[in-house]
């Protein structure tokens, strides 16, 4: 304060104790470029175009887990969707058409493996039919290679498949690896010089550039990255973010196959309730040829609810069983439906029952274990209680937070954050 005159012994004392701690805090706060918090596929494939974009620039990648794809990035289905679900005006359709095309060339390019098995869906009845034309107008709008075919063609396809009329064939469909692809990445972002940090999380804000890590660590960037996927709201929360927007998590399982008779050589799905982001139960072949069916799509009770207590957290349930709530009671785009109708599948018999109407012969004993459950971070837009069925990406010149990295975010990782990198960190 101007005027204000402190004895020398305390002047003397308070400008040592200062000069030490500004000492000390240079010394433990690290600088980097950029700071990426998250490193499932979207944190790894953003952290790999940087790198490849701006070689000399300095990244560090924090990860709160021991490696990489302990989440949805190695939980998924492996599945590279084509594009054809969604409408030609959305980011995510662009996203898919293009990452369906990147990531068959990065997984060509690196050995790495890659199942071209193609996908059909399929009609019950009379009613589905107006939804399927609807897919395939969408696909050929936003120039995927889809076409329709009736029932002789699809026999030709996929034998066991079955259809009312018509159905809707995408050969460019195709399923991978998601660990493996995962892990190359991370190997080729550590041979560049990027610094990963595992078992170091983010613990908090500490100034407009500055994070606190799990650890205690100081790191400072010139540009923050939020692509912590069930944590993304709450971190972006920390910077003035995600306002109006939670994230809900949806656990999906799937019945892997293990009996004598392979049921199906390409993916079998049904056609799809347009109004919700899920695609209901369908058959999917995995790339070493396994078959399993699934997902289920059950409203979980906190992020990590993979399995009985494992990671609970008290405040995050009320937290997430309130929204859930407000979405029961008020039945927003169905959910009170959905969610009696995901419960039901906890009955294998009646799960295996909704796979069955797909094709012409399955052997429900064959259907014996659970894959690992994997959660689906859907941002909720908390005014209007609309599941966010599109990419969501806020932040300004200090930091970036991609809050909905919806599904297919692993098939839309390449092109999606090569726009983040064009539009929030140029």
């Amino acid at each position: 304060m101007p005027g204000l005159m402190l004895p020398a012994n305390l002047k003397n004392s308070f400008t040592i104790r200062y000069s030490l701690f500004a000492a000390v805090y240079i010394m433990q706060t690290k600088k980097t470029d950029y700071l990426m918090i998250g490193a499932g596929i979207i944190g790894l494939t953003l952290a790999k175009q940087l790198k490849e974009r701006f070689p000399d620039k300095k990244i560090i990648i924090l990860e709160k887990e021991p490696d990489v794809a302990c989440h949805s990035s190695g939980r998924n289905s492996g599945v590279l969707h084509s594009g054809f679900y969604y409408t030609a005006d959305s980011l995510k359709a662009r996203f898919t058409r293009d990452g369906n095309r990147l990531m068959k060339e990065y997984c060509k390019a690196n050995g790495l493996a890659l199942n071209e098995c193609g996908k059909v869906v399929v009609a019950s009845n009379e009613g589905e039919l107006k939804g399927l034309y609807e897919l395939e107008r969408r696909g050929k709008a936003n120039g995927v290679d889809v076409r329709l075919i009736n029932e002789k063609e699809l026999a030709t396809i996929e034998p066991n498949a079955k259809t009312f009329k018509h159905a809707l064939y995408s050969p460019s469909t195709a399923t991978v690896d998601p660990v493996g692809i995962n892990l190359h990445i991370k190997n080729s972002l550590l041979n560049a010089g990027v610094e990963i940090r595992f078992c170091e999380g983010y613990a908090a804000r500490s100034g407009a550039n500055t994070v606190r890590t799990s650890s205690g660590a100081l790191i400072e960037a010139e540009k923050i990255i939020n692509a912590a996927g069930l944590y993304a709201d709450k971190i972006a929360r920390d910077f003035g973010y995600s306002q109006n927007y939670v994230i809900i998590p949806f656990k999906g399982i799937y019945l892997k196959y293990d009996g004598g008779a392979k049921t199906a050589r390409a993916n079998i799905y049904p056609v799809p309730d347009l109004k919700n982001p899920f695609l209901g139960v369908h058959f999917t072949v995995t790339v070493d040829g396994t078959v399993k069916i699934g997902p289920t799509a059950i409203p979980a009770f906190w992020r990590e609810n993979y399995q009985g207590l494992d990671n609970f957290r008290l405040g995050e349930t009320m937290a997430v069983m309130y929204y859930e709530a407000r979405l029961f009671l008020t039945n927003s785009f169905g959910f009170r439906n959905l969610a009696f109708e995901e419960m039901r599948k906890y009955y294998k018999p009646y799960f295996i029952g909704l796979g069955k109407k797909l094709v012409r012969e399955l052997d429900p004993a064959g259907f014996r274990h659970w894959s690992k459950p994997g959660i689906r971070a859907q941002l909720l837009n908390t005014k209007t209680l609309e599941l966010l069925q599109d990419f969501v990406v806020e932040g300004d010149k200090n930091s970036v937070h991609i809050l909905n990295a919806v599904s297919p975010a692993f098939t839309s990782s390449f092109p999606f954050t090569r726009w983040v990198i064009d539009n929030h960190l140029n």
